[in-house]
């Protein structure tokens, strides 16, 4: 069984899997190139025309680059009634997925937002104090951190759906976390919006607590806040890039991160240094996960870096905003799309869920254990063009 998709409102026809075979049987030979650039046009999708890096591994079969992903029609998404269940096109009856993951394919972010959360449907948000986790590991522009308007938006629409307080709470690793604050924003719109804002570097020793997972990568475990794991719905916002200091990328499950103390207060020992001194980083990062359930992941993949990051990197422009309750399946998506512009050969080498922050997410139950379980939910003919393109480059790996 291989990763779906299912189109949510008005119904469209659907790009059926034979036309990708079609398509990948075209480029074999010069003599199909011709109608591969008029299949992909049809389908508002332009193959790759950028030379590989010689650095990374060769792109994916239906590989696109920055330039023509974003010649893929970008509209404002239309606003649904969240009251009416998504309707589905007529398919054999399968296994319901168990991860479905929200994709509008927009570069109007608020309004994306809006429609990725209402597609995705009901989760435990109405009269909860809400904790918020951005990326503001440094105070640089999108994607190297949460844009503006992303958390704008996204407090909007907690607040329109009942929460009772939102607390945005973060530890910048590239920064002062209380000057990266005020760079970005965030406590300007906290005036603005009535939300609370909380730097974790200010927290005294009695606010953290130490956590450990069975078969920890961690020499002494690792400090997490107390208010996180007390906290009944945790939401979390990251962005599209790899990251050049181990992490590989770094995508929801490196987001959580920035909730690991550098120092607990009385204590020199040194956290992160140990995290990016160790040759297991990427396991030790799937592992801060298992300290805490997010109630939903937003991946504000409008704009992304596929080679540098955290803060810095060749940056491209999917266009697109996803959310979901599931954190493997959020970064196995993400490792797609950045697939799709070929990246470094770190982020391209072997199968998605064999890469070691999503293996190790996997052995210890955090989510879905394959690409089969992940269903793309899309509400129009752009969205489902980039969501055959993602599950295709899912399935093959």
């Amino acid at each position: 069984m291989k990763a779906t998709s299912r189109i949510a409102g008005p119904k469209v026809k659907n790009l059926a899997r034979r036309d990708f075979i079609k398509i990948v049987s075209l480029v074999s030979s010069a003599a199909g190139l011709s109608a591969f650039l008029d299949a992909c046009q049809r389908f508002q999708f332009p193959p790759d025309k950028s030379p590989a890096a010689a650095t990374t591994a060769p792109p994916p079969t239906l590989s696109v680059t920055e330039e023509n992903y974003a010649s893929a029609p970008s509209q404002t998404p239309a606003e649904i009634n969240p009251m009416e269940p998504p309707t589905q096109n007529p398919s054999p009856k399968i296994a319901e997925p168990s991860a479905k993951i929200a994709l509008v394919k927009t570069g109007n972010r608020a309004a994306g937002i809006r429609q990725a959360m209402e597609m995705l449907g009901l989760f435990p948000i109405a009269e909860q104090h809400v904790f918020l986790k951005p990326n503001c590991n440094s105070s640089d522009p999108a994607p190297g951190s949460t844009h503006p308007e992303t958390l704008h938006a996204l407090i909007q629409k907690l607040q329109a759906m009942g929460a009772a307080s939102i607390t945005v709470g973060d530890r910048s690793g590239m920064g002062n976390t209380q000057k990266v604050f005020e760079k970005l924003g965030v406590f300007m719109q906290a005036k603005e919006l009535g939300f609370s804002t909380l730097i974790l570097d200010e927290l005294t020793a009695d606010d953290w607590v130490s956590f450990n997972v069975p078969g920890s990568h961690w020499k002494q475990g690792f400090p997490v806040p107390r208010f996180v794991l007390e906290s009944k719905a945790v939401v979390q916002t990251c962005c599209l890039k790899t990251h050049r200091y181990g992490g590989h990328f770094t995508l929801s499950l490196k987001n959580s991160v920035g909730l690991v103390a550098k120092k607990v207060p009385g204590d020199n020992y040194d956290y992160m240094n140990e995290l990016h001194d160790s040759p297991d980083q990427r396991l030790m990062i799937a592992e801060i996960n298992a300290a805490y359930q997010p109630a939903v992941v937003l991946l504000d993949a409008v704009d992304g870096f596929v080679t540098g990051g955290p803060d810095q990197g060749k940056l491209v422009h999917p266009g697109l905003i996803l959310a979901g309750m599931d954190r493997i399946a959020i970064d196995a998506v993400g490792v797609a799309i950045l697939r799709t512009f070929g990246t470094t050969s770190e982020v391209s080498r072997g199968p998605i869920f064999k890469l070691e922050q999503i293996a190790r997410a996997v052995e210890l139950g955090l989510g879905i254990t394959n690409a089969s379980q992940i269903e793309l939910l899309t509400s129009d003919k752009q969205s489902k063009t980039a969501s055959a393109i993602i599950l295709e480059i899912l399935n093959q790996s």
